[in-house]
């Protein structure tokens, strides 16, 4: 394997949606991990919990929950329509590599949701008094602020994926049914899968 620099992984990763099913070797899941975990986290909390699903069975169940949600967002992606940037060439190679994706993503080795743990705030009779009166506006800013810590991370596990010769590639669809996909994983109830 040929070792790559920081800007030529950062410059030559991609969304990767066709994925082979090559086993991944253990030493590699363990590097790719490393490398998320070496981000800087808010207040160094590392508030995070990564999934490696490798068993084929519950692969399939996490596919067929994104299979679902994923035909919804294709009626998003149809209803929203070309972004201006794109050719109709690329714009329907997208759509054809998303939908392999969609129909395929089950196939993939190795599937790793990254979980994001919440942290809640003390209460308000903990605070200071002019920190309490702005109780419901540090609320709405830790809502906004949640994934600050772990999508660096999740950049770390593009770039060292990319380094190490995996494809990979970040993808959410299957939050629109977190339940479903936390009742097959597993995580602890105040986490959010978002591989």
């Amino acid at each position: 394997m040929n070792k790559i620099g920081l800007l030529e992984a950062m410059y030559t990763a991609r969304a990767m949606r066709r994925l082979k099913p090559d086993p991944v070797p253990e030493e590699l899941i363990t590097k790719v991990l490393d490398a998320a975990i070496r981000v800087p986290s808010g207040g160094n909390t590392q508030n995070w919990i990564f999934i490696v699903v490798r068993e084929e069975a519950q692969r399939r169940l996490l596919a067929a929950v994104y299979r679902k949600a994923s035909d919804e967002v294709a009626e998003i992606y149809a209803a929203r329509g070309r972004p201006a940037h794109l050719t109709e060439a690329q714009y329907q190679r997208l759509m054809a590599g998303g939908t392999y994706l969609w129909d395929y993503i089950g196939d993939a080795p190795v599937l790793l949701a990254p979980c994001l743990k919440k942290r809640e705030m003390p209460p308000r009779d903990a605070l200071p008094e002019a920190v309490a009166a702005r109780y419901d506006a540090h609320l709405a800013y830790q809502e906004q602020i949640r994934g600050s810590s772990i999508y660096p991370a999740v950049q770390n596990i593009i770039l060292a994926c990319r380094a190490l010769g995996l494809g990979t590639l970040i993808t959410t669809n299957h939050i629109l049914y977190e339940d479903e996909v936390r009742a097959i994983l597993g995580p602890p109830s105040t986490s959010s899968p978002l591989p």
